[in-house]
This record gives structure tokens, sequence and C-alpha cells, in this order.
């Protein structure tokens, strides 16, 4: 599996007796790997029987299949498998579509109205570079990947790394196997301590670490074999600083193995202390882990297609008898009297035969079933019914009626949000989230966005998905509807309202860019003349370094240039 060199990423360690690496945080690191890859093998034989069942095209993400090669040969049923596809496209529409806005940058709940309306402009302008980095990248495609995994294991990893100058995106991204994974919870109860490994050509470690300082050994052998295969372990795990990265060279040639195997040692792979490709930093990790839900006490997630598996199976079992059935049903079972005359090895049940016997004998006689089968597609609608509800299918796919009034229309997204409520919540705070920190942190670096960080106190992220539109929309029918009803009250109730700050209520609440709502008027002193209008969204910037100060740091100073990570 080749991986494309990505800018940014840390070089490899200088050379020189006084900046060798230390072993041992390397051997801590290792000793971290194993025991992560001895945590994630008792997962391994539910995946397999997930990826079999509802997935098939995915198996070789595991090891032990070649890839391209025919799968399904156990797949009888493709309810599961087509309920899979509709959840991953469904959550794709949902939460992060390509066509629409799915997110925005607003000021936080610490600004003044003010600063807000000063803070509005620069705000929109870095959501809609950071929307068109998304949208010209690969991020649609990869992310579908991610769901799929998601859906059908309970746990997905994203990686969201940096495209070199040039490119048409700034971003790159890539959907990572769990094969090639094992995952630890860091301090946070987030998925964040993340160790890959990879097998790459020895040129392409070249270019993706210049810097490296390949063992002489190998350098020889490469020689050799211009299409040498390494193994690479990449560690990225969280400190004080961010989030700490390591890249050890784990095998080369035949000492690879199968990069699915969690019994192959590092440590006796290569020659020791193992060799250090690359360290650094990065302030939000490259690695985005996400989990469907996930039980106490356990590390990996647990999938929809996990709690359907038994009616998956059955159903599965089911249809391979009824086609059993069937073939008894044409072909039939034949019974003949041994007279000595009738040889049925040459019998041909073909138009036309004419098939010998002796005086006497019945010949050829039809075996009557044991019994009807009839029963199994009553069996087999219930089963199907319950693999798509627990899938979501009825929730989420098309609905039955095209022809849906709006009452229907409401009371349907309100299912939606019901049953992935919870779901959506988890998603949010290990994919959404993370995903705009690290998209803010490459272009902040890169120097396109001013030095705004997503802190939720001067700017917070407001997800605008359709899903999350529907989580909103009861609150602001809520809203409306206490409108009218105080509007009846005659002139008394109308008095309570506060039509304007409803209207700017409304506008945050349905997610509407702050540059088209207009912005408050300040209220003037009772003492001075009336204060000059408010400013316009063509008013200057804010001032970045008088705000983070003011609030406890929380921007970085303009002039200071980006943080000292590796991305």
């Amino acid at each position: 599996m080749s991986h494309p060199a990505p800018a940014g990423l840390p070089a490899g360690p200088p050379s020189g007796p006084d900046t060798a690496p230390d072993d041992a945080p390397v051997t801590e690191l290792l000793r971290r790997y194993r025991r992560a890859r001895t945590r994630r093998r008792s997962w391994e034989g539910a995946w397999h029987d997930c990826y079999d069942y509802a997935l098939p095209s995915r198996e070789s993400a595991l090891g032990g299949s070649t890839p391209g090669a025919a799968r399904g040969d156990r797949l009888f049923d493709g309810t599961a498998p087509d309920a899979v596809d509709q959840l991953a496209a469904s959550m794709l529409a949902q939460l992060t579509p390509p066509w629409s806005r799915w997110f925005d940058l607003t000021a936080g709940a610490d600004l003044t109205e003010d600063e807000r309306a000063r803070m509005a402009p620069t705000l929109e302008h870095a959501a809609e570079v950071l929307r068109g980095q998304f949208a010209a990248s690969n991020f649609a495609v990869e992310i579908h990947q991610a769901y799929l995994d998601l859906v059908t294991l309970g746990t997905a990893c994203l990686a969201f790394e940096e495209a070199p100058p040039g490119e048409p995106s700034a971003f790159r991204f890539a959907a990572v196997s769990m094969g090639d994974v094992a995952l630890d919870e860091g301090p946070t109860g987030r998925l964040d301590t993340v160790f890959r490994r990879i097998r790459l050509p020895l040129t392409a470690v070249r270019a993706r670490w210049p810097g490296a300082v390949l063992p002489p050994e190998l350098e020889n052998r490469a020689a050799r074999e211009p299409d040498l295969d390494v193994a690479v372990l990449e560690c990225v795990v969280p400190d004080a600083r961010g989030y700490g990265y390591t890249a050890l060279l784990a095998g080369a040639g035949d000492a690879l193995g199968t990069l699915a195997d969690v019994g192959v040692d590092i440590g006796d792979a290569i020659a020791a202390p193992p060799v250090v490709l690359a360290t650094g930093h990065f302030a939000v990790s490259p690695f985005l882990c996400f989990r469907w839900l996930k039980a106490p006490g356990e590390v990996y997630g647990r999938s929809p297609v996990m709690k359907a598996l038994p009616d998956i199976k059955t159903a599965n079992k089911v249809v391979e008898l009824v086609l059993k059935n069937a073939s008894i049903a044409v072909t039939g079972i034949w019974q003949a009297d041994d007279d000595g005359v009738l040889n049925p090895a040459t019998v041909r049940l073909v138009p036309g035969t004419i098939i010998p016997k002796a005086v006497g004998s019945a010949g050829l006689t039809p075996l009557r079933a044991a019994g009807d089968f009839d029963v199994s597609q009553l069996v087999l609608d219930g089963l199907r019914a319950r693999i798509r509800h627990a899938l979501l299918a009825d929730k989420l796919g098309q609905p039955d009626s095209p022809g849906m009034t709006a009452t229907e229309v409401v009371h349907r997204a309100a299912d939606m949000a019901r049953v992935l409520g919870a779901s959506y919540g988890r998603l949010q705070s290990e994919l959404l989230a993370p995903l705009i920190r690290r998209g803010l942190a490459i272009l902040r670096r890169r120097g396109e966005i001013p030095p705004i960080r997503l802190d939720g106190r001067l700017v917070d992220l407001t997800h605008a998905s359709p899903l999350a539109q529907q989580q909103r929309m009861a609150d602001a029918q809520t809203t409306l509807t206490w409108i009218n009803a105080v509007q009846g009250l005659g002139e008394g109730g109308a008095g309570v309202v506060d039509t304007e700050g409803a209207a700017r209520w409304l506008a945050r609440t349905l997610g509407v860019p702050d540059a088209a709502v207009r912005p408050a008027a300040p209220d003037p002193p009772a003492s001075t003349p009336p204060a000059a209008p408010p400013p316009t969204p063509s008013a200057a910037p804010p001032d970045w370094t008088a705000l983070a100060q003011r609030l406890g740091a929380a921007l970085a100073s303009p002039t200071g240039g980006p943080p000292n990570v590796a991305r």
C-alpha cells in the first residue's frame, strides 16, 4: 500500500553523536504499541464476521485476503450490505454533505455585540476558505469509506495530512484500514493514541522523510532490490505540547510479515536500537479516530452491524437453505429398483432420453420431499425488517411514499434526530470538531487565514449540517409557537415580545451567517449625544492581540508566527 509524501511532516533526526535519539522513549513506544495490539486482538474475530456478512468488499482490510480476490462466497442474503451502504451514504448527506454548508465559524459568547459584528466578516471568510479546501480535496471520497468502517466495525480512522504546495487543495485525506492501526485512549478518553504500521517502497520513505538516516545495510540492499518494501510504524501520542510524533523503521523485505499480524515483534524485525526515521510534534493530531458507540471499559466502539449480526447470520442461513431446497425442487431426487438393467451412472435427465428398465420394475421414480419450506418466506420477512431497522434503513433511507405531507416530513425528521442523537453527539466530539481544528491549524500554518483558534470563547463552531438543523428546528418551532400565542393576547402580550432579539436568536439557531444579519445598535449613554452608527461588515478587522490578552490568551499573536510544531 503506497502512501504519498505530504508536506510538513517532521524531517528525519539530525545525524551526529550528540543528537542520537534516546532509546528509552522508543522502548516505551514499542511497549505501548504491543499492549495496544494485544488489546485489539479480542476484537478481530467480531470484525471479520461483520466484514464477511455486511461489507465483504473490505475484508482484505484486516489482512488474510489478497486485494482484488473474489469475496462474499458465504454471503447469500444482501439485506445487510445494502443497508450498510444506505446508512453510510445517509451519514455523508446528513453530517458532512459536500454539496452544502455543514459548519460555520461564529464569534464566541464572551464577546460583546460590537466585537461580534467586527469579527463576523473575518470568521465568515475563514469558514469559506476552509469549506473551499474541503471541497477541492478528496474529503468526500475518503470520509465515505470511513463511514462504511464506522457502521460496520463501530470504529473508524481518518488520516488528515497537509498536501504539498501546488496541489489543488491544502488537505489530503486517507481512510485508514483498521488492520493497520492499534488505538488507545488518551487522558481525555478520546482515541488519540494511534499506532499505524504501513508498508512503503523505500523510495517513498526517502520522499516522505528526506532527513531520515537509513542503515547502511538497508541502503546496500536497496541498491540490489530497487522495489524493496519496508514497514514503518508511525506513533502519535498526546503529551504536554500537543501530540508527539515518531516514525520507526519496522522491517524490510522478508522481515515485513503480514501487517495485520498481531504477533509480529518490531524489536526482533530490525537491529537494536530501532531506527528512528522522524520525530516532531503536531498541534492537532493528524489521525481522527471516532466511534459509533462505546461500552464502559472498552476502547473500541460497537456498531449497528454488531447488534444486528445474529439476525444477519440467521437470514443468510435461511436463504442458503431456500436455495438448496429450490435446487432439489428443480432437479429432484430419484430412486430406482436394482434390477441389473438400469445403471444410474449412465442416466442423463435431458429431453428425448430413453432410459432402459427391466420387465416388471418401476424404473426411475421421484422421491417425494419430506416437507414444504414455504414458511421460510415468513421468517425472512421478519429478519430482513429487523436488520433494516437495526441499521436505520427505515429511518434514514428513502421514504416509501414520495407524496408525504409537511407534517409527515416533520415527524420523520424528528424521528431521525431522536434515533441518531446519541451517536451524532459522539461524532461531533470525536470527528467534526477535531476535523475543523485540524483544518484551521493547517491553513493557519500556511498563512491563508488569520491566527484564529477554535476555543469556544472567542471563536465557536456551529454545526450547520442537515441533521444539526433538524435538531434545532424543534427549538425554533417552540419559540415561534410561543410568539404566535402571546401575539393573540392583545397589546399586553405583544409588548412582552422583543421582536429584534427573537429574530437574532432565530438567526443564530438556524445557522444564518452573521453577515446577513444587521448589527445591533449599542445603547447610547443617557447624558451623551446619540452614538455613531454601528460598524458595517466592511469595518476594520478585530484586534486579535487585544482580544487574546483580555480573554486569557485564547488566540495566538498574529506577529508571532505559527506555533513551533511539525505541522
